[in-house]
């Protein structure tokens, strides 16, 4: 086989490897194959050692031979920021948050350091730390700063025993904190904030949660999630207050929370405040550079910023062009890890727009999970219609798939309770599916483990009662499904 073809080959199979050991053999066999072309030595710094920084450096990694330093004040190792509410609920041990063993990075040749960025100079290309380490040159820089919990200037914010949720630190915070309290109080309803929630919640502590909207995360849900979250809030014993703002946070004696005081001017006791109301990317550091910012750090579709070989990714990042009807600034998990993928691509010498497809997200309520994939807005836009099924005994699951009300093709899904096959809804959703086929065939998105009650027939017999121009041919169940 000719040299170039067998290099193409290899390299093929090389963007295919996920397995870090059976990357690590490929790359001692096929070193060539992870490069897309010769490149000098450069000496690419990563601040951030979260999911965007991580796998940049794997990534640069499998297709070079540069050398890398990742660096973070935060832990020594990569760890899963999204476990870190099991860690507090006893579920896990640090350790087993830790994706890699610690002898991955040197094995890999990553570099780790443990250190705060103080400041960066952009045109001597060194970065600067807290406590007089000296400075450190770089070639190419990649700041995964992440986000920070937002505060909005109410009084008694920086309290004892006032935290938010999101880095490690904040967790040994919250540890000490509440440990022996009579009630905690959340302010801030969304994904961080039922977290929160239920972490207190696994520990018996009482609980109240105070959201400004009138029903839990109906920013995001439509009216019938949002209430069944609701139900889901209150039936886990948590004192939920809707419609309900924080006005003061009330100090004691040692200066210590010992009181909210809400909108309303009622006064709750409590020794411990978690102020979940959103995050912002964490760019305070870099607002008084030559460095492009609004609320993130402004990058191109290569996630280039405005001062040649500094790249941004992650929750820190902001586009300046809209990619569809994407928000400019994406703080997921999985976006990380993609932007992550295409900024080494850059890196490396082949320059990658970022491309994530079709939205999807998953999250956890307590004891219900969701999954959510294209576009489901709180209210159905003009061009939009929705099919809604809702379990109606226990009413803690259902499935709502939004569809163009002309073409009748398939927009995006929510399924709650309902475990889906995400390639299956995204070939569904990018191939413009119709609804009655994607109804037709729901038991193909089924994914939940063997033994738990299906729902497919009882969708379907919805379905054909809601449309019946459009029947289908409902799925039998089961034998076992009829005797349990």
């Amino acid at each position: 086989m000719p040299l170039q073809k067998s290099l193409g080959l290899h390299r093929q199979i090389a963007d295919l490897l996920t397995d870090d050991d059976t990357i690590f053999i490929f790359y001692t066999c096929y070193p060539t194959a992870f490069q897309t072309k010769p490149t000098s030595m450069d000496h690419i710094v990563i601040i951030g050692n979260g999911i965007s920084g991580i796998t940049a450096a794997r990534s640069i990694r499998k297709r070079s031979d540069h050398k890398i330093t990742v660096i973070s004040g935060e832990t020594d190792h990569f760890f899963s920021r999204t476990a870190l509410m099991y860690i507090y609920m006893g579920h896990m041990t640090y350790e087993h948050t830790k994706p890699y063993e610690d002898f991955f990075w040197a094995k890999n040749r990553i570099e780790l350091k443990r250190a705060w960025v103080s400041g960066i100079d952009f045109d001597k290309k060194q970065l600067q730390f807290d406590e007089g380490e000296p400075p450190m040159t770089y070639d190419k820089l990649v700041l995964a700063l992440g986000s920070k919990s937002n505060k909005f200037g109410w009084p008694g914010q920086d309290l004892k025993g006032v935290q938010g949720m999101y880095s490690y630190q904040n967790l040994e915070y919250i540890e000490e904190y509440t440990t022996d309290i009579s009630r905690g109080v959340i302010v801030g309803g969304g994904l961080i904030g039922i977290e929160l929630a239920e972490m207190l919640h696994s520990r018996g502590i009482p609980t109240t949660f105070l959201v400004r909207e009138s029903s839990f995360w109906n920013v995001v849900l439509p009216a019938e999630e949002s209430a069944m979250i609701n139900r889901e809030i209150e039936n886990n014993h948590v004192d939920l207050r809707l419609s309900t703002e924080l006005k003061e946070i009330v100090s004691d004696e040692n200066g210590r929370v010992k009181a909210v005081i809400t909108g309303d001017g009622e006064t709750i006791e409590c020794q411990f405040v978690g102020l979940t109301a959103g995050v912002s990317p964490n760019v305070a550091f870099v607002k008084d550079t030559a460095l492009e910012t609004n609320r993130g750090i402004l990058v191109d579709e290569a996630l280039a910023t405005n001062i040649p070989d500094v790249y941004a990714v992650g929750d820190c990042a902001e586009f300046r062009l809209p990619n569809g009807q994407r928000r400019p600034i994406e703080q997921v998990w999985y976006t990380g890890r993609m932007m992550g993928e295409t900024v080494a691509r850059t890196l490396t010498g082949e320059r990658t727009a970022y491309r994530p497809g079709i939205w999807f997200n998953s999250a956890k309520f307590f004891d219900i999970e969701y999954q959510t994939y294209g576009w489901v807005w709180a209210k159905d836009r003009e061009n939009e219609q929705s099919f809604y099924w809702e379990e109606p005994q226990l009413g803690n699951r259902s499935l709502r798939i939004v569809y163009d009300k002309d073409s009748k093709k398939v927009l995006g899904c929510n399924a709650f309770g309902l475990r889906m096959r995400h390639e299956v809804w995204d070939k569904w959703i990018g191939e413009g599916t119709q609804l009655q086929t994607v109804v037709q065939d729901l038991e193909k998105a089924h994914f939940d483990p063997e033994f738990f009650k299906r729902y497919e027939q009882d969708i379907q017999l919805q379905y054909n009662t809601e449309f019946p121009s459009a029947q289908i041919t409902p799925r039998k169940k089961s034998l076992l499904e009829k005797i349990f």
